[in-house]
Order: structure tokens, then C-alpha cells, then sequence
């Protein structure tokens, strides 16, 4: 696991219990942060943050709801000093429909969880981070941020407005010192969709990517890690897909 440089700095992660987001955590501990793990499930958070190798702390956050979020990088604040990282990472994937069927329920949900959760936490992020002395903000976008996908319809709409939100966010907060960069994972290998998919399914997402596998959690964490630190201190503002080929297709 590669260094990155991150001693002294405070980390915060969403979704950070299982998946994407704990070995961005893991990634970014083992880089000397101090990370607060973020999920709506606090008990996993705190079951990960005991296992990672150095000093973190879990903390209950409903991304939908903007007093949670700011509760949120409050208690980073509070308890570690500071905020300098933020991975908002959080997602869910959402009702399966064409436009046609798609239920106005399933369409909300979705877009609560993926954009504005992400909105809320950027925010949140940006005014801890502008008594921090800058930072680096990472949000957690998709290959599906760059094209559209059949019966996906809201979670397409929400990974693109992640793409716009983070242009957009690296413009206004620059002069802050504050960075904000997009990661597009592909199709990763995760404990969320080996549990939803049968092997038919699996090996078609795998004939989609080019490198004939489908990414692991490490590979896209790693990415995030050098987005959150100095290594990449003139990036800002870009979509970082990390996806074996699947948008040069």
C-alpha cells in the first residue's frame, strides 16, 4: 500500500463501513490521517474503525439530511482538530425501471442519496475545511457520470450532476485552497454486488471492461489517496475514472 503523505491531516469518509469507502479509509489511515468513518450504520463504522491502523473514529451519518452532515464534519472538527480530506463516497443503487416506469418514489430516493448527499457533504466540507487552511475533497462519481446505462435512469442523473457539482465546487472554492477532483469506479467487485448478482450477471459486467475483470475496491481507493494528498496538488476540478477500459470502449 502506497504512502501518501498524509500525517497530521483529518480525514473524513462516507459509506465508510464496507466496501469503497472502507478501503479508501484503510488507504488513507495507512497514510497517517486520522479518519472518522462516516455511515448510516455506526455499528459497522465502528467495527471498521477499530481495525484500521491508526487513530479513527465512527460516526453515524444520514447523507440525506443536511443537519446530519454538518454534524458530521463538526465532530471531525471536534475531536481531531481539523478537516484537510473528505471522500463522499456514499451511495445506493436504486430502482431498476425504464423512464416510462420509473416510480417518482425510487427517483427521489435515489437522487437523495447520490447527489444530494453529495452536495450537502461537499458543502459541509468546504466550511470545515476553510478553518483547516484548504483541503482536498474526492466525490464519489461512476463511469456511468460519462455515459447512460438502461433502466439506471436516476442513479445516470445523479452521477452526472456529481461530475458537474465537482467542476463547479473546484472553481468556486480554489482561491480557499480547497481541491475537489471526481473518481468514476467501473464495475467493482464489492460485498454489495456479489450479493445481488448471480454469475450470468457477474461474467457480463466482466465482458464489458476491456482488462476482462472487474476492479477491486483497493484499486480505486488508491486513486483516491493520491488525489488527497500534496502529490497531486495542481488537480482540481477533473473525473478520474478508474474502470479497465470501459469508457474507451
Amino acid at each position: 500500500m502506497a504512502d501518501y503523505g498524509l500525517d497530521g491531516r483529518v480525514a473524513v469518509v462516507t459509506g465508510a463501513a464496507s466496501g469503497i469507502g472502507l478501503e479508501c479509509a484503510r488507504v488513507l489511515s495507512a497514510s497517517g490521517a486520522r479518519v472518522v468513518l462516516a455511515d448510516i450504520d455506526e455499528d459497522a463504522a465502528a467495527r471498521a474503525a477499530e481495525a484500521l491502523p491508526g487513530e479513527a473514529h465512527p460516526v453515524r451519518v444520514d447523507v440525506t439530511d443536511p443537519d446530519s452532515v454538518d454534524a458530521m464534519a463538526a465532530a471531525a472538527v471536534e475531536r481531531f482538530g481539523g478537516l484537510h480530506v473528505a471522500v463522499n463516497n456514499a451511495g445506493i443503487g436504486g430502482e431498476s425501471a425504464p423512464v416510462g416506469d420509473h416510480s417518482t418514489e425510487g427517483w427521489r430516493r435515489v437522487i437523495g442519496v447520490n447527489l444530494d448527499g453529495v452536495f450537502y457533504c461537499t458543502r459541509a466540507a468546504v466550511r470545515a475545511m476553510r478553518g483547516s487552511g484548504g483541503g482536498s475533497i474526492v466525490n464519489m462519481a461512476s463511469i456511468l457520470g460519462a455515459v447512460g446505462f438502461v433502466n439506471s435512469s436516476a442513479y445516470v442523473a445523479a452521477k452526472h450532476g456529481v461530475v458537474g457539482l465537482t467542476r463547479s465546487a473546484a472553481l468556486e472554492h480554489a482561491a480557499d485552497g480547497i481541491r475537489v477532483n471526481a473518481v468514476g469506479p467501473g464495475f467493482i467487485r464489492t460485498p454489495l454486488l456479489e450479493a445481488n448478482l448471480d454469475r450470468e450477471a457477474m461474467d457480463a459486467l466482466v465482458g464489458l471492461h476491456p482488462l476482462g475483470r472487474l476492479g477491486a475496491s483497493k484499486e480505486v481507493a488508491e486513486l483516491v489517496g493520491w488525489l488527497a494528498g500534496d502529490a497531486s496538488s495542481f488537480v482540481t476540478g477533473s473525473y478520474y475514472p478508474v474502470d479497465g477500459g470501459y469508457l474507451a470502449r
